[in-house]
Protein backbone atom coordinates (compact mmCIF):
# COMPACT_ATOMS: atom_id res chain seq x y z
CA UNK A 1 0.00 0.00 0.00
CA UNK A 2 1.37 3.23 -1.20
CA UNK A 3 1.84 6.32 1.52
CA UNK A 4 -0.36 9.02 1.51
CA UNK A 5 0.72 11.62 -1.00
CA UNK A 6 -0.24 14.54 1.32
CA UNK A 7 0.30 14.67 5.22
CA UNK A 8 -2.75 13.19 6.74
CA UNK A 9 -2.59 15.19 10.35
CA UNK A 10 -4.19 14.06 13.57
CA UNK A 11 -6.50 17.35 13.43
CA UNK A 12 -7.28 20.33 10.87
CA UNK A 13 -8.92 23.46 11.98
CA UNK A 14 -12.73 24.36 11.12
CA UNK A 15 -12.10 27.18 8.69
CA UNK A 16 -15.44 29.01 7.52
CA UNK A 17 -16.00 30.73 4.03
CA UNK A 18 -13.31 33.98 4.30
CA UNK A 19 -16.18 35.97 2.74
CA UNK A 20 -17.85 34.93 5.63
CA UNK A 21 -15.12 36.61 8.11
CA UNK A 22 -14.87 39.35 6.42
CA UNK A 23 -18.28 40.56 6.54
CA UNK A 24 -17.79 40.05 10.19
CA UNK A 25 -15.08 42.01 10.27
CA UNK A 26 -16.28 44.64 8.11
CA UNK A 27 -18.91 45.33 10.91
CA UNK A 28 -15.57 45.54 13.47
CA UNK A 29 -13.79 47.84 11.28
CA UNK A 30 -16.95 50.29 11.43
CA UNK A 31 -17.62 49.83 15.08
CA UNK A 32 -13.65 50.96 15.88
CA UNK A 33 -13.62 48.85 18.74
CA UNK A 34 -10.68 45.50 18.36
CA UNK A 35 -11.58 44.41 22.49
CA UNK A 36 -12.85 45.71 25.66
CA UNK A 37 -16.16 43.66 25.84
CA UNK A 38 -16.83 44.67 22.59
CA UNK A 39 -20.36 43.75 20.70
CA UNK A 40 -18.99 40.96 18.84
CA UNK A 41 -17.91 39.67 21.94
CA UNK A 42 -20.68 40.13 24.10
CA UNK A 43 -23.10 38.75 21.21
CA UNK A 44 -20.39 35.24 21.06
CA UNK A 45 -20.53 35.13 25.31
CA UNK A 46 -24.42 34.60 24.99
CA UNK A 47 -24.24 32.15 21.70
CA UNK A 48 -21.90 29.84 23.73
CA UNK A 49 -23.97 30.22 26.82
CA UNK A 50 -26.81 28.92 24.94
CA UNK A 51 -24.59 26.09 23.07
CA UNK A 52 -23.51 24.73 26.41
CA UNK A 53 -26.57 25.36 28.56
CA UNK A 54 -25.24 26.77 31.24
CA UNK A 55 -26.19 29.69 33.32
CA UNK A 56 -23.22 31.75 33.60
CA UNK A 57 -20.25 32.31 31.01
CA UNK A 58 -17.20 34.59 30.79
CA UNK A 59 -15.07 34.42 27.65
CA UNK A 60 -11.38 34.54 27.32
CA UNK A 61 -8.20 34.95 25.07
CA UNK A 62 -7.63 31.55 26.06
CA UNK A 63 -7.99 28.41 27.75
CA UNK A 64 -4.62 28.48 30.34
CA UNK A 65 -5.73 31.57 31.42
CA UNK A 66 -9.52 31.09 31.78
CA UNK A 67 -7.85 28.11 33.98
CA UNK A 68 -5.39 30.29 35.81
CA UNK A 69 -8.30 32.60 36.70
CA UNK A 70 -11.19 30.20 37.82
CA UNK A 71 -8.61 28.46 40.42
CA UNK A 72 -7.92 32.52 41.67
CA UNK A 73 -11.34 33.58 41.76
CA UNK A 74 -12.51 30.91 44.13
CA UNK A 75 -9.17 31.57 46.01
CA UNK A 76 -7.57 28.02 46.21
CA UNK A 77 -4.76 27.52 47.67
CA UNK A 78 -2.47 24.91 49.15
CA UNK A 79 -2.80 21.76 47.26
CA UNK A 80 -4.91 20.60 44.93
CA UNK A 81 -5.80 17.16 43.90
CA UNK A 82 -5.47 16.30 39.68
CA UNK A 83 -4.65 13.98 37.04
CA UNK A 84 -1.07 12.84 35.56
CA UNK A 85 -2.67 12.19 32.01
CA UNK A 86 -3.90 15.55 30.85
CA UNK A 87 -2.35 18.21 29.19
CA UNK A 88 0.26 20.62 30.73
CA UNK A 89 -1.94 23.05 31.06
CA UNK A 90 -3.76 21.50 33.97
CA UNK A 91 -1.11 21.24 36.57
CA UNK A 92 0.48 24.45 35.16
CA UNK A 93 -2.36 26.44 36.14
CA UNK A 94 -1.89 25.25 39.62
CA UNK A 95 1.70 25.68 39.49
CA UNK A 96 1.36 29.85 38.39
CA UNK A 97 -1.16 29.86 40.98
CA UNK A 98 1.25 28.92 43.75
CA UNK A 99 -0.10 25.77 44.77
CA UNK A 100 0.87 21.90 44.86
CA UNK A 101 -0.56 19.78 42.48
CA UNK A 102 -1.00 16.18 44.00
CA UNK A 103 -1.45 13.36 41.26
CA UNK A 104 -4.41 10.64 41.81
CA UNK A 105 -4.37 7.39 39.27
CA UNK A 106 -6.70 7.14 36.94
CA UNK A 107 -9.65 4.98 35.94
CA UNK A 108 -8.79 2.40 33.63
CA UNK A 109 -11.73 2.47 31.33
CA UNK A 110 -12.69 6.17 31.11
CA UNK A 111 -9.17 7.52 31.86
CA UNK A 112 -10.31 10.17 34.01
CA UNK A 113 -9.08 10.85 37.50
CA UNK A 114 -10.39 7.76 39.79
CA UNK A 115 -13.08 9.04 41.96
CA UNK A 116 -12.62 6.24 44.10
CA UNK A 117 -8.86 7.02 45.38
CA UNK A 118 -9.11 10.72 45.66
CA UNK A 119 -10.07 10.75 49.60
CA UNK A 120 -6.48 8.59 50.21
CA UNK A 121 -4.23 11.49 48.09
CA UNK A 122 -5.56 14.42 50.40
CA UNK A 123 -3.69 16.12 53.06
CA UNK A 124 -4.61 18.93 55.59
CA UNK A 125 -3.19 21.30 52.83
CA UNK A 126 -6.46 19.71 50.23
CA UNK A 127 -8.70 22.74 49.57
CA UNK A 128 -9.50 21.37 45.93
CA UNK A 129 -10.13 19.05 43.04
CA UNK A 130 -9.15 19.92 39.64
CA UNK A 131 -10.50 17.52 37.30
CA UNK A 132 -10.26 16.57 33.89
CA UNK A 133 -13.17 15.51 30.90
CA UNK A 134 -10.33 13.49 29.04
CA UNK A 135 -11.26 13.42 25.60
CA UNK A 136 -14.58 14.44 26.25
CA UNK A 137 -15.76 11.80 27.97
CA UNK A 138 -17.58 13.05 31.66
CA UNK A 139 -15.85 12.14 34.92
CA UNK A 140 -17.69 10.77 37.41
CA UNK A 141 -19.64 13.81 38.41
CA UNK A 142 -21.31 12.39 41.47
CA UNK A 143 -18.64 10.50 43.36
CA UNK A 144 -16.43 13.92 42.86
CA UNK A 145 -18.82 15.75 44.70
CA UNK A 146 -19.82 13.84 47.40
CA UNK A 147 -15.97 13.95 48.45
CA UNK A 148 -15.69 17.17 48.00
CA UNK A 149 -18.87 18.47 49.61
CA UNK A 150 -17.47 15.37 52.55
CA UNK A 151 -14.73 17.91 52.91
CA UNK A 152 -15.48 21.24 51.62
CA UNK A 153 -13.59 21.24 48.42
CA UNK A 154 -13.89 22.81 45.46
CA UNK A 155 -14.13 21.16 42.16
CA UNK A 156 -12.53 22.69 38.95
CA UNK A 157 -13.57 21.05 35.71
CA UNK A 158 -10.96 21.46 32.66
CA UNK A 159 -13.55 20.96 30.46
CA UNK A 160 -10.71 22.06 27.48
CA UNK A 161 -12.12 18.35 25.24
CA UNK A 162 -16.16 18.83 26.05
CA UNK A 163 -17.70 21.33 24.24
CA UNK A 164 -21.09 20.55 24.19
CA UNK A 165 -21.04 17.60 25.97
CA UNK A 166 -24.40 16.52 27.72
CA UNK A 167 -25.00 14.32 30.30
CA UNK A 168 -28.92 13.57 30.14
CA UNK A 169 -29.70 16.85 28.73
CA UNK A 170 -27.33 18.77 31.29
CA UNK A 171 -24.28 20.57 29.63
CA UNK A 172 -21.22 19.38 31.20
CA UNK A 173 -20.70 23.19 32.16
CA UNK A 174 -22.86 22.67 35.28
CA UNK A 175 -20.87 20.56 37.10
CA UNK A 176 -18.75 21.48 39.92
CA UNK A 177 -17.70 24.98 40.49
CA UNK A 178 -16.30 26.16 37.20
CA UNK A 179 -15.63 24.53 34.43
CA UNK A 180 -13.26 25.77 31.81
CA UNK A 181 -13.54 25.48 28.21
CA UNK A 182 -10.76 25.49 25.00
CA UNK A 183 -11.58 27.28 21.90
CA UNK A 184 -8.18 26.42 20.88
CA UNK A 185 -7.64 25.93 16.66
CA UNK A 186 -7.26 21.95 17.48
CA UNK A 187 -10.86 21.67 19.09
CA UNK A 188 -14.05 21.34 17.86
CA UNK A 189 -15.52 24.70 17.63
CA UNK A 190 -12.36 27.38 18.10
CA UNK A 191 -11.99 31.30 17.59
CA UNK A 192 -8.18 30.26 16.86
CA UNK A 193 -7.27 30.41 20.30
CA UNK A 194 -9.78 31.34 23.21
CA UNK A 195 -11.80 29.85 25.90
CA UNK A 196 -14.13 30.38 28.37
CA UNK A 197 -15.00 30.01 31.87
CA UNK A 198 -19.14 28.86 32.87
CA UNK A 199 -20.38 28.44 36.59
CA UNK A 200 -23.66 28.67 38.45
CA UNK A 201 -22.95 31.14 41.32
CA UNK A 202 -23.91 34.59 40.09
CA UNK A 203 -21.69 36.32 42.55
CA UNK A 204 -18.39 35.07 40.77
CA UNK A 205 -19.17 36.67 37.04
CA UNK A 206 -17.78 40.11 38.94
CA UNK A 207 -15.00 38.41 40.08
CA UNK A 208 -13.65 36.86 36.89
CA UNK A 209 -14.56 39.90 35.13
CA UNK A 210 -12.36 41.84 37.40
CA UNK A 211 -9.31 39.26 37.49
CA UNK A 212 -9.24 38.84 33.69
CA UNK A 213 -8.95 42.85 32.90
CA UNK A 214 -6.19 43.69 35.35
CA UNK A 215 -8.35 44.33 37.96
CA UNK A 216 -10.19 47.86 36.87
CA UNK A 217 -13.45 48.35 37.98
CA UNK A 218 -13.32 51.73 36.39
CA UNK A 219 -10.95 54.41 35.26
CA UNK A 220 -10.08 55.72 38.78
CA UNK A 221 -10.10 52.10 40.37
CA UNK A 222 -8.22 49.10 40.61
CA UNK A 223 -9.63 46.63 42.77
CA UNK A 224 -7.18 43.41 42.69
CA UNK A 225 -4.14 41.94 40.91
CA UNK A 226 -5.64 40.99 37.81
CA UNK A 227 -4.56 39.82 34.21
CA UNK A 228 -4.64 40.06 30.89
CA UNK A 229 -7.68 37.42 29.85
CA UNK A 230 -9.80 39.11 27.49
CA UNK A 231 -11.24 37.62 23.96
CA UNK A 232 -10.73 40.43 21.39
CA UNK A 233 -13.22 41.43 18.50
CA UNK A 234 -11.66 39.38 15.75
CA UNK A 235 -11.70 36.01 17.72
CA UNK A 236 -15.08 36.62 18.53
CA UNK A 237 -15.74 37.59 15.06
CA UNK A 238 -14.20 34.02 14.04
CA UNK A 239 -16.18 31.76 17.01
CA UNK A 240 -19.85 33.46 16.04
CA UNK A 241 -19.03 32.30 11.90
CA UNK A 242 -17.76 28.72 13.55
CA UNK A 243 -20.85 28.31 15.31
CA UNK A 244 -23.32 28.36 12.27
CA UNK A 245 -21.31 25.75 11.03
CA UNK A 246 -20.69 23.47 14.37
CA UNK A 247 -23.61 21.15 13.52
CA UNK A 248 -21.94 20.12 10.24
CA UNK A 249 -18.81 19.83 11.43
CA UNK A 250 -20.13 17.50 13.95
CA UNK A 251 -21.99 15.30 11.55
CA UNK A 252 -18.85 14.73 9.77
CA UNK A 253 -17.20 13.89 12.67
CA UNK A 254 -19.16 11.61 13.85
CA UNK A 255 -19.20 9.58 10.09
CA UNK A 256 -16.14 8.95 10.06
CA UNK A 257 -16.03 7.88 13.81
CA UNK A 258 -18.37 5.57 12.72
CA UNK A 259 -16.15 3.96 10.01
CA UNK A 260 -13.38 4.26 12.78
CA UNK A 261 -15.52 1.75 14.60
CA UNK A 262 -16.62 -0.03 12.16
CA UNK A 263 -13.60 -1.00 10.44
CA UNK A 264 -11.46 -1.28 14.11
CA UNK A 265 -13.90 -2.52 16.42
CA UNK A 266 -13.27 -5.91 15.95
CA UNK A 267 -9.45 -6.18 15.64
CA UNK A 268 -7.50 -8.01 18.33
CA UNK A 269 -5.29 -5.91 20.48
CA UNK A 270 -7.32 -2.67 19.76
CA UNK A 271 -9.70 -0.95 22.55
CA UNK A 272 -12.15 2.10 21.55
CA UNK A 273 -13.32 3.57 24.17
CA UNK A 274 -17.40 3.09 24.52
CA UNK A 275 -19.53 6.42 24.83
CA UNK A 276 -22.13 6.24 27.33
CA UNK A 277 -25.51 6.16 26.18
CA UNK A 278 -26.77 8.96 28.01
CA UNK A 279 -24.46 11.52 26.48
CA UNK A 280 -23.97 13.44 23.69
CA UNK A 281 -20.49 13.14 22.44
CA UNK A 282 -17.93 16.23 21.79
CA UNK A 283 -16.75 14.59 18.57
CA UNK A 284 -13.02 16.29 19.73
CA UNK A 285 -11.24 12.92 19.34
CA UNK A 286 -11.09 9.39 18.47
CA UNK A 287 -9.05 6.83 20.85
CA UNK A 288 -7.58 3.58 20.08
CA UNK A 289 -5.49 1.96 22.71
CA UNK A 290 -2.97 -0.54 21.86
CA UNK A 291 -2.22 -3.88 23.52
CA UNK A 292 1.12 -4.83 22.14
CA UNK A 293 0.66 -8.66 22.63
CA UNK A 294 -2.56 -9.05 21.27
CA UNK A 295 -2.50 -6.79 18.44
CA UNK A 296 1.30 -7.74 17.52
CA UNK A 297 3.46 -4.17 17.97
CA UNK A 298 3.34 -1.48 20.03
CA UNK A 299 1.66 1.76 20.38
CA UNK A 300 4.71 3.58 19.83
CA UNK A 301 5.85 1.06 16.74
CA UNK A 302 2.56 1.70 15.28
CA UNK A 303 2.60 5.24 15.73
CA UNK A 304 6.04 4.80 13.65
CA UNK A 305 4.70 2.72 11.06
CA UNK A 306 1.75 5.17 10.52
CA UNK A 307 3.90 8.16 10.02
CA UNK A 308 6.04 6.23 7.70
CA UNK A 309 2.38 6.58 5.47
CA UNK A 310 2.45 10.04 5.97
CA UNK A 311 -0.53 9.61 8.99
CA UNK A 312 0.36 11.84 12.03
CA UNK A 313 -0.99 10.11 15.13
CA UNK A 314 -0.83 11.47 18.57
CA UNK A 315 0.62 10.01 21.51
CA UNK A 316 -1.84 11.56 23.55
CA UNK A 317 -1.03 12.10 26.37
CA UNK A 318 2.60 11.12 26.71
CA UNK A 319 4.50 11.70 29.15
CA UNK A 320 2.65 11.91 31.87
CA UNK A 321 2.89 15.34 33.64
CA UNK A 322 3.93 13.85 37.07
CA UNK A 323 7.33 12.61 34.80
CA UNK A 324 8.11 16.23 34.11
CA UNK A 325 10.93 17.33 35.37
CA UNK A 326 8.82 20.22 36.86
CA UNK A 327 6.51 17.46 38.92
CA UNK A 328 8.74 14.55 39.13
CA UNK A 329 10.23 14.79 42.54
CA UNK A 330 6.70 15.47 44.07
CA UNK A 331 5.50 12.43 46.07
CA UNK A 332 2.76 11.61 44.20
CA UNK A 333 4.22 11.31 41.17
CA UNK A 334 6.21 8.45 41.73
CA UNK A 335 5.13 5.69 39.64
CA UNK A 336 4.16 3.47 42.86
CA UNK A 337 1.10 6.08 43.11
CA UNK A 338 0.25 5.99 39.29
CA UNK A 339 0.25 2.50 38.03
CA UNK A 340 -3.10 2.47 35.83
CA UNK A 341 -1.80 6.01 34.59
CA UNK A 342 1.52 4.41 33.42
CA UNK A 343 0.16 1.35 31.74
CA UNK A 344 -2.40 3.45 29.74
CA UNK A 345 0.20 6.11 28.49
CA UNK A 346 2.17 3.68 26.78
CA UNK A 347 -1.29 2.47 25.09
CA UNK A 348 -3.17 5.62 23.53
CA UNK A 349 -3.05 6.77 20.20
CA UNK A 350 -5.12 9.76 18.87
CA UNK A 351 -6.15 9.01 15.64
CA UNK A 352 -6.85 11.65 12.30
CA UNK A 353 -10.33 13.20 12.76
CA UNK A 354 -11.44 16.09 11.35
CA UNK A 355 -14.51 17.06 9.35
CA UNK A 356 -12.38 17.36 6.04
CA UNK A 357 -10.55 14.25 6.39
CA UNK A 358 -12.58 11.98 3.08
CA UNK A 359 -14.44 8.54 4.10
CA UNK A 360 -11.90 6.91 1.63
CA UNK A 361 -9.10 8.47 3.92
CA UNK A 362 -10.33 7.02 6.58
CA UNK A 363 -10.90 3.13 5.23
CA UNK A 364 -7.01 3.41 4.07
CA UNK A 365 -5.91 4.62 7.80
CA UNK A 366 -7.70 1.85 9.28
CA UNK A 367 -6.82 -1.04 6.34
CA UNK A 368 -2.66 0.22 7.10
CA UNK A 369 -3.82 -0.61 10.73
CA UNK A 370 -5.02 -3.80 10.35
CA UNK A 371 -1.95 -4.86 8.26
CA UNK A 372 0.25 -3.36 10.94
CA UNK A 373 -0.74 -6.32 13.67
CA UNK A 374 -0.97 -9.51 13.88
CA UNK A 375 -3.55 -10.92 11.37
Amino acid sequence: MEPFSDPIYVTRPLLPDLKEITIELQKIWDSKQLTNNGPKHQELEEEIRRSLKVPHISLFNNGTIALIVAVNSLRILGEVITTPFTFPATPHVLAWNGITPIFCDIDDKTMNIDATKIEQMMTPRTTAILAVHVFGTPCEIEPIQQVADRYGLKVIYDAAHAFNVEIAGTGIGNFGDISMFSFHATKLFHTAEGGALAFKDPNLKQRIELLKNFGIKNEEEVLMPGINGKMTEIQAALGLVNLRHLATERAKRAKIINTYIEYLSQVPGITISAVNGNMVHSYQYFIIRIDKNKFGISRDELYEKLRSYNVFSRKYFYPLCSDYACYKNIPSAALSNLPVAHKIVMEVLCLPLYGGLEISSVEKICEIIKRCGKS
